[in-house]
């Protein structure tokens, strides 16, 4: 047994100090305020069993009182253990915010879509760690690996296009992503990297980068975000912001080629529900469950105090009525 609030304990120095005045009345109250020949009339009198009961009640009280200042500590055992189940897998969201990802063949914008799906998904994965890198003509991370989902998901929410210089640096998110990751013990890595483009800035060959996250035993689904053919694009004009059609170019070989060295798979994304049914995909392949057997069940003690103690303030109310009942 152990209390969640010791340091509450040091209240039983009350019940202590409470004694201690009850002892000084009592000694103080032996005091002779009557002179008298002899005793042999109160001896005679039989007072033995009310001299015990009127001393009673302040036991009582000072017994309760004991007991609920232990309440107040709140005493918890746990000795029991139980076996949970955990998934052991860290998961990093590689997502490209290039210009591009502006286009209007998903509801109401790519971005948009991926971020909101994205958001569901780590909704899911409530037993993982998970992180966020965002890439354009550079790469950088938004979110470490972190189990706080509020904080994830509130990061998703910020992601915006235009805030680094803009092109499709495949290759450099992808190696930021194995440095968030490179140092984890966990029994599962992966990387999600999702782009709509063709990989066309950046230091790292995406090629180069694959190997590395492979030489860290670290999974790679691509994913690539597009319709067939051309897609709506918002530009601006002397008349405001127009769509037109553009070419959708996402080079699907060099993603397939990521997936293939390091073991996972490449996905086409061609509008909102597609996308979806990618990560539900995902979400059912990574499921590396392994038992935990030192999770301590802790067990509340304070009730069966609590109780003690009503019951000691009953019988207290209860010996008060009979010493008033007593001749």
């Amino acid at each position: 047994m152990f209390f969640e609030y010791p340091y509450l304990l040091w209240l039983l120095a009350v019940p202590v100090l409470l004694l201690l005045h009850y002892l000084y009345l009592e000694l103080a109250g032996r005091r002779p305020h009557l002179r008298a020949s002899t005793v042999t009339p109160w001896k005679a009198g039989g007072g033995t069993v009310l001299s015990v009961l009127r001393h009673l009640p302040f036991a009582l009280r000072e017994a309760a009182l004991v007991l609920i200042i232990i309440c107040l500590a709140r005493p918890r055992s746990s000795t029991e253990m139980e076996k949970i189940d955990t998934e052991g897998i860290d998961i990093v969201l590689a997502m490209d915010v290039s210009t591009s990802m502006l286009a209007r063949d998903f509801k109401p914008d790519r971005i948009s879509a991926a971020k909101d799906i994205a958001i569901e998904f780590i909704g899911q994965r409530v037993s993982d760690r998970m992180g966020i890198v965002v890439f354009a003509g550079e790469s950088y991370t938004q979110c470490p690996l972190t189990t706080d989902r509020a904080t994830l998901i509130n990061l998703m929410k910020d992601i915006e296009t235009g805030l680094i210089e803009d092109g499709t640096a495949i290759g450099n998110g992808l190696a930021t992503a194995v440095a968030r990751m490179k140092d984890s013990d966990a029994k599962s890595r992966v990387i999600i990297l999702l782009t709509d483009g063709v990989n066309n800035r950046g230091e790292i060959a995406p090629e180069t980068a694959a190997e590395i996250a492979k030489t860290y035993g670290i999974r790679v689904y691509t994913i690539g975000v597009g319709a067939n053919g051309v897609a709506p694009y918002p530009v601006l004009t002397p008349f405001g912001i127009q769509l037109q059609d553009m070419q959708v170019e996402i080079d699907e070989d060099l993603l397939k080629q990521i997936a293939d060295a390091t073991g996972g798979r490449y996905f086409r994304a061609t509008d909102n529900t597609k996308l979806a049914e990618i990560y539900a995909e995902i979400n059912k392949m990574e499921k590396a469950r392994t038992t935990v057997d030192s999770f301590p069940v802790y067990k509340e003690l304070f009730p069966k105090y609590a109780l003690a103690a009503l019951l000691l303030l009953l019988a207290e109310l209860l010996v008060k009525l009979l010493i008033r009942r007593l001749p």
